[in-house]
Formats: C-alpha cells, structure tokens, sequence
C-alpha cells in the first residue's frame, strides 16, 4: 500500500530531462512538494542554512526534509510505454523465434490462464509489486482478453498507486480456439465494460486510465477494427495502443489479411486508431512514408529494443534517431515476455547498442546514435507524452506531479553498480547508476507524492 500523501522536500542531487538532447543535473537543490503531491519548488545551489525559512514562505510549514548524502540523487520515476502484464510469468521463454511462432507456443497459452480471476491476482499483484521495486512509475500495460482479469489489474494499480494505462487486449482471429474472443460484438462489450469499470473506480484518470487495445491488425478482423475506431471516436481523450511494424513475418502477415493496404500505418489510420493518442510498439522496419505519417498525425512510438533484439526473427533496431529528427514522440518500453528483461535501466542500455548497431549497419540513416541524454529522456518524460501524463509527469517542473526515484549508489545499499570514487562528478555518478545499476539502488519510489516502494531509512 501507497503511504498517505504529506508535504515534503528534500535537498541535494536533483536529475531530470527537461530537453531530448540535455540532462539536468542540479547540485544542493530544493525540491519541495506539497500535501496533494505537487511540486512547489525546485531550486539549485539552495543553502541549507535558509531551508526552514524557505519552506515557511512555501507555506509548507516544519514539513520533513530529506537531505541527500554523497552517493544519493533524486529522477523522475520511469515510464514503461509498453508492457503485457500478462507475461509477467513466462519472460525470459521462447528467446530466439520469430513472433508469430512465440505467440502460439509460448504467449497465447501462458495468457489463457487468465480466465482464473484467482490467478488474475496473484501474477498482477507480483507484476505492479516488481515494476514499483525497478522504478516504474508508469505503465501502459496489456492485459490478456478477459475483462474480469483487466479490471483486477486495473484494480491492483490504483491500490497500490501506480499510475497505469490498462486495456483489455482485443482479439478474434489468427490464435487457438481457447484465447480469442468469440465474436465482434464480444469483443467490443468487454471493452466496453472495462473503460466503465476503470472509469468508476477512478472517475477523473488521476492514476489509471482505459486504453483502447487492438493486440495487432493480424488478431483483428476489420469489423472488430472498425468498432474501436467507433469508441475511439467517441471518446477523444482516451488513449490507443496497438503493434506496429515489429518484424517482417508480422508485416508480411497484415499484408496478406488487409490487401487493399499498402502500409500500416494506412491501414490504422482508415479504421480511425492513429493519432496523438496513439502509442504504437515497436516500429523497427520503418519506410520514409511511414515515418511521416506518424510524424504528421501525431502519433507516439514506444521502442522495446530488448524485445527487438530477443524474440522477433533477428536483430531488429528501430529507427530512434530518425524518428526523433522528425520530431515524433518516443518512449521506451520493456514489452516484458517479448523480451526477458522488466528493467527500464536495461531498456535505457540496450536503446543505446541497437542505436549503435544501426549506426555501423545503415549508412543511409546518417548519425544513427543515441546518447544517454537522449535514452534517459525516453525513459522519462519521452515515455509520458507517448502515454499522454506529460503535462503531469516526467520531469521536475513547478507545478508537477511528484513522481520520482530515490536513487543511491553507494556501496551500503549492496548493489554491484560501479562503485563511486572520491573525485567523480555528479555527471559520473548517474551514468554509473544508467549503465551498471539495478533495483537494489531504487530505495524508494514515489508517485504523487506518495513514497509506494521502499523505507524512509534510506
């Protein structure tokens, strides 16, 4: 359980990205925040000595204050654009196949199980437990097709505080007799009864939100198509998210279902599910086209290069640096059984080799490279306005949402990261947590101002 919100500050490392290319790193900084879990204040190079007097004009009164030591920093909590938490259970399985082979042998029976609204419970409460521990803050999760399991972990979200996107996967084709919906209309009334149920239960989308869930156009038939485009129509402000583009067999395969389509991208946008609601996964084999209608409607890009390099049929790197050059919105996504690894740390690593793989591969792409900079902001605020919570998360400005990691990388928390020397900047030191640190230096984790994961003793 989430502890009740209560103002609070802390002073010292402070580390976001306000800017795609750039981190900000703020040395002896307030950052205060108040009893809704807004932040009120951020400050760099504040005296200690005038903190109290700071907070009183704040009108925060004697609120605690956290004073970080040497070895501890404060980042915006991670944004996963793109996970299925029903695979919670099976990542790490079926490494190497292509995906429409993964799909039947290993997703497709694993997710079934999710009929049992008792194994509903335990997998997601083991799914939002892991995912706050790495530091996720935000999730746009898949559930499997059933409505019962969705809503319970729709459910899970809010009792623990995690903000979340959760859609009911739709799907009434191309898999086994016992995971598919069995008609159209089935498939649409579950949905249906899914957003009214997350709407209940959190009227004003403060933390869990519905999200309209076409699994990929292979599982759909255009009439099933067609009516999410209907709902999405008729609920402007509801977010959408589907497979675009992930390999050249489910290419292939949409081809062959919708021939009147020379693309993808033209195939959702005529079903009316592209748009800047939309959060496409993937996208690894991207023509120029494709690339700007994105571009031009809007839409977001969750790139899973841990997925992409795993499960899929080979080493599959996305586009990155093209799409950000073209000024389109990325995030970053674990995809969770598509790949083997939950962690957004490894999500930020692995963005950074496949960018370097297409760097040496494609000379046409030009500089393909990403920097850190850059893979930390997709991690970050990036993954918010993909997921549509920018304007509340994602980095430390006045007026914010408190989400955030208490980071430590000192040698006490028992991680392996590479240890912190005397001399190194504090440049240095959130590299060293990026590129060798894991959960074990996420000592706590707060959303909304709300410390969900971890102790106040550390």
């Amino acid at each position: 359980m989430a502890d009740a919100a209560s103002a609070c500050a802390f002073h010292g490392v402070v580390i976001h990205a306000t800017e795609a290319r750039e981190l900000a790193i703020l040395d002896s900084a307030l950052l205060a925040v108040d009893s809704a879990g807004r932040i009120v204040a951020l400050e760099p190079d504040f005296p200690k000595a005038r903190l109290a007097e700071r907070l009183a004009e704040l009108g925060l009164g004697p609120c605690p204050v956290t004073e970080l030591s040497r070895g501890q920093f404060l980042v915006p909590g991670f944004v996963d654009a793109h996970n299925h938490a029903p695979q919670w259970l099976h990542r790490g399985l079926g490494q190497g196949m292509h995906i429409l082979d993964w799909l039947s042998t290993t997703a497709f029976p694993n997710e079934a199980r999710f009929q049992d609204p008792a194994h509903a419970r335990r997998a997601y409460g083991a799914v939002v437990t892991g995912m706050l521990r790495q530091g996720v803050t935000t999730a746009s999760y898949y559930g499997s097709l059933h409505g019962e399991a969705t809503t319970i972990l729709a459910g899970i979200c809010l009792e623990r505080g995690q903000r979340a996107l959760v859609g009911k996967c739709s799907m009434n084709r191309n898999s086994p007799d016992y995971y598919r919906d069995a008609s159209v209309d089935e498939s649409l009334k579950v949905t249906l009864d899914c957003i009214e149920y997350i709407k209940s239960i959190d009227p004003h989308g403060d933390l869990v939100r519905p999200v309209l869930t076409p699994r990929f156009a292979i599982s759909c038939e255009q009439q099933l198509l067609q009516g999410l485009g209907d709902i999405a129509a008729r609920n402007p402000h509801m977010a959408i998210q589907t497979h675009f583009n992930e390999s050249e067999q489910e290419i292939s395969a949409t081809r062959s279902l919708f021939p009147d389509f020379a693309t993808e991208a033209d195939l959702y946008a005529h079903y009316g599910l592209l748009g800047p609601r939309s959060i496409l996964a993937h996208c690894t084999l991207m023509t120029p086209y494709e690339a700007q209608r994105l571009r031009d409607l809007g839409c977001g890009v969750a790139h899973c290069p841990t997925a992409n390099m795993t499960v899929g049929g080979g080493f599959m790197a996305a586009p990155v640096h093209d799409f950000l050059r073209r000024g389109i919105k990325v995030g970053l996504g674990t995809d969770s059984g598509g790949g083997y690894s939950s962690s957004m740390l490894n999500a930020m690593r692995h963005a950074l080799v496949a960018s370097f793989a297409r760097d040496y591969m494609d000379a046409r792409d030009g500089e393909a490279a990403l920097s850190l900079d850059q893979v930390f902001h997709m991690a970050t605020l990036g993954g918010a306005h993909v997921v549509g919570f920018g304007d509340q998360v994602g980095d430390f400005a006045v007026g914010k949402q408190f989400d955030a990691l208490l980071v430590d990388v000192r040698e006490s928390t028992g991680g392996v990261n590479t240890p912190l020397e005397p001399d190194d900047s504090n440049r240095t030191m959130v590299e060293k947590f990026i590129m060798t640190g894991d959960d074990r230096n996420i000592t706590q984790v707060f959303i909304r101002g709300r410390r969900v994961h971890g102790t106040l003793s550390a």
